[in-house]
């Protein structure tokens, strides 16, 4: 077996530490940029939702300043948001390379558009149980909990699967200024040093995660469907 994957993928076995600290690397970008932009972009989602116009908790200039700061990011191409927010990342991470520079970008690349995923899943619950809890009496954060919430769950998981497979595109393309993960490690390897079966084999590593991810987005998201 080793001898095939040598004669196959020569360069990648040459490299296998290097390769092996790439898909640690991303998983690490993914994870913890994932998880904060989950709780930031559910918070955000439900916020917009019920200040909007019409909702439980309308208030218009909420809904239209938040409204307008997520459009604002969602318009910024991801590579000019990496350079953009170098002295940020530096100010707050310590410094703008590397994992634990990119972790920032990411999440203000990834929060708008997770953002925008959960206020379109909340917007399809249906009226009228929202208005049969507002007749039995429940509060408002008890509305958002036990209706908005929970007959979204299935939405939810839908709306995270997208989020962590267009994050992980993401991690890839910050690669493109050393952020380290498989980006940079097809980049470095790869495409500066023309070894074609480099970016084959980190083409397919990622296709395989994604793969993963949307199965297990499925099976959530399937086993919460009414």
């Amino acid at each position: 077996m080793e001898e095939t994957l040598t004669k196959y993928i020569p360069n990648i076995m040459n490299k296998l530490p290097v390769f092996y600290q790439s898909i640690e690397e991303t998983f690490i970008m993914v994870g913890w940029s994932g998880a904060i932009s989950f709780v930031i972009g559910l918070f955000l989602g439900i916020v917009i939702t019920v200040t909007k116009p019409g909702n439980i908790l309308q208030n218009r200039m909420i809904y239209h300043v938040l409204d307008k700061i997520v459009n604002f990011f969602r318009s910024i191409p991801f590579i000019i948001l990496l350079a953009g927010l170098v002295p940020l990342t530096r100010m707050i991470m310590g410094t703008a390379i590397g994992v634990e520079g990119a972790i920032v970008p990411l999440v203000f690349g990834c929060t708008p558009f997770f953002t925008r995923q959960i206020e379109t899943t909340l917007a399809d619950v249906n009226p009228g149980l929202i208005e049969a809890a507002q007749s039995m009496g429940l509060s408002n954060i008890d509305i958002i909990i036990r209706v908005y919430l929970k007959e979204s769950v299935a939405g939810i998981a839908r709306a995270t699967t997208i989020t962590i497979i267009s994050l992980i595109g993401l991690t890839a393309m910050a690669g493109a200024i050393g952020a380290g993960g498989l980006g940079d490690f097809a980049i470095r390897f790869g495409h500066q040093r023309n070894q074609p079966d480099v970016t084959y084999t980190t083409v397919v590593v990622l296709v395989i995660i994604v793969t993963v991810v949307q199965i297990i987005g499925n099976y959530v998201a399937k086993k919460n469907t009414h």
